[in-house]
């Protein structure tokens, strides 16, 4: 009997050997799975923190960007500003050249009724160049 228990407790330690070797086998596949992600897991992790480089980069080209932008933007609103300025004047005298000359045609359709008479081409070309000198009298 004691040859038998003995065959019997080898085999058990042979059965479990095997096993060991079997679950140390499928134990290595899964670690160099593990190894091949971590290898992975490395690769994604510098390509993020390459993509955050080259977002921290374009992050501060757009702040100087919007500096240079908010800077245009002042002086070109500033000349904006004077030239508006300028433009209501230039219409205030224009607006006071149109009056004058509404008061003129009015003066001359007024002296036209009262004149029967048709003037001829060269009284109006004097008449016209006797207005041209006085504007550029008050222009000046």
């Amino acid at each position: 009997m004691s040859y038998s228990f003995g065959l019997f407790v080898e085999s058990l330690v042979a059965v479990l050997l095997i096993w060991t070797i079997v679950y140390c086998r499928t134990l290595n596949k899964r670690l160099k799975i593990l190894k091949a992600d971590e290898q992975s897991l490395k690769a994604t992790i510098s390509e993020l923190i390459t993509a955050t480089e080259i977002a921290e980069r374009a992050i501060g080209g757009l702040k100087l960007t919007v500096r240079e932008c908010d800077q245009t933007l002042g002086s070109q609103l500033s000349e904006a500003s004077d030239l508006a300025g300028s433009l209501g004047k230039q219409i205030a005298v224009g607006s006071e050249i149109l009056k004058r000359l509404c008061d003129i045609a009015i003066a001359a359709r007024a002296t036209a009724e009262q004149a029967p008479a048709k003037a001829d081409a060269k009284s109006v070309v004097a008449a016209a160049q006797a207005f041209s000198e006085r504007r550029r009298g008050l222009a000046a």
